[in-house]
């Protein structure tokens, strides 16, 4: 048996932040900016917004798109680093604020890799035959955690949300591989410093900013680009597949030059990379499923066709997927 997508869904929230407003809050341009990202404006939460609320979004499109109701549902899983609570997950807030009674969930934490993460635990919950509906959500609230007079990553970071509902397969449509690395040795290099056991909130810890995101953006881009190149051509060889086999390549949206690296190394074409960091900047978990559903959207994707997902994320995380489009 095989997990298939059967529904996909996004969340953006409704403010946006332009490169031409950073222009006004830090010292930066617009061409500055989309030379080293490709970012042009992300989005941001509304007051009182949290990543439950933008996974509840998420879930209810599911819900709608697939024609289930939220009793049907008998998993909730939610890849994310910005949890609305450090005790309560994520996935238990969307659970009640949907009102899947039947269902169970958890939080997945490995940053952008994160909704890779989570679809193959999704997928494997769903071949063992016990789960037939299970949500998958992408989802983070990188403004909570950013500081807004760091360059470095206050230009990157937006907020957003997406997701997939996994189902059986009848047919061998649906998750056809995937490969996951963690090397824990990179904490260092992109992470919050504080808040966690290790350095709980105090007065210092604030006052030292040590809940904003810090990165060592050259360790990261060298890293990444090397990693999540490496992971989708290992994919595309263990399954005797090239470039030309794929319809399209979703990888994570962080840095345009991170994602023609990868395209690079798998000798895909212009046409058959989906790139929208321009419009949403890094949503860390968020930006996969975010892709996806613009893919779906737009009627790219067709039945028997080959996507392939990739992702580099703080841990470090890495990883790749391949799907045969049901």
């Amino acid at each position: 048996m095989k997990a298939k997508i059967t529904a996909t869904a996004k969340y953006l929230p409704k403010r946006t932040l332009t490169n031409s407003d950073l222009e006004k809050m830090i010292e930066t341009s617009d061409e500055w900016i989309k030379s080293r990202t490709g970012i042009e404006k992300r989005h941001l939460v509304g007051e009182g917004e949290a990543t439950s609320d933008m996974g509840k979004e998420v879930a209810l499109k599911l819900l709608k798109k697939s024609g289930k109701s939220a009793n049907e549902i008998d998993l909730i899983l939610v890849a994310t680093s910005t949890p609305d609570y450090p005790v309560v997950s994520t996935a238990a807030l969307i659970q009640d604020k949907i009102g899947a009674k039947n269902a169970w969930g958890y939080d997945i934490v490995a940053a952008c890799t994160g909704f890779v993460y989570a679809m193959e635990t999704g997928a494997k919950l769903v071949e063992s035959g016990k789960y037939k509906n299970v949500i998958v959500i992408g989802a983070d609230t990188m403004s909570s955690i950013i500081d807004y007079t760091d360059r470095n990553t206050c230009v990157i970071f937006g907020d957003g949300g997406g997701g997939v509902l996994l189902e059986p397969s009848n047919n061998d449509c649906g998750i056809l591989d995937s490969i996951l690395y963690a090397d824990g040795s990179g904490h260092q290099y992109l992470t919050v410093p504080a808040g966690g056991s290790l350095h709980p909130a105090s007065k210092d810890t604030v006052k030292k900013g040590m809940h904003y995101v810090y990165q060592d953006g050259k360790t990261v881009f060298k890293f990444a680009v090397k990693n999540m190149a490496d992971v989708s051509k290992q994919i595309l060889d263990n399954n005797n597949l090239s470039g030309k086999d794929l319809k399209l390549f979703i990888p994570h949206q962080a840095n345009k030059r991170i994602i023609d690296a990868a395209a690079k190394r798998c000798e895909l074409n212009d046409d058959q990379v989906l790139i929208n960091v321009n419009k949403y900047g890094n949503t860390t978990a968020g930006t996969i499923p975010i892709a996806l559903d613009d893919a779906v959207e737009e009627n790219i994707l067709e039945k028997n066709d080959l996507l392939l997902l990739a992702a580099f994320g703080g841990g470090f995380t890495w990883g790749s997927m391949l799907i045969k489009w049901a």
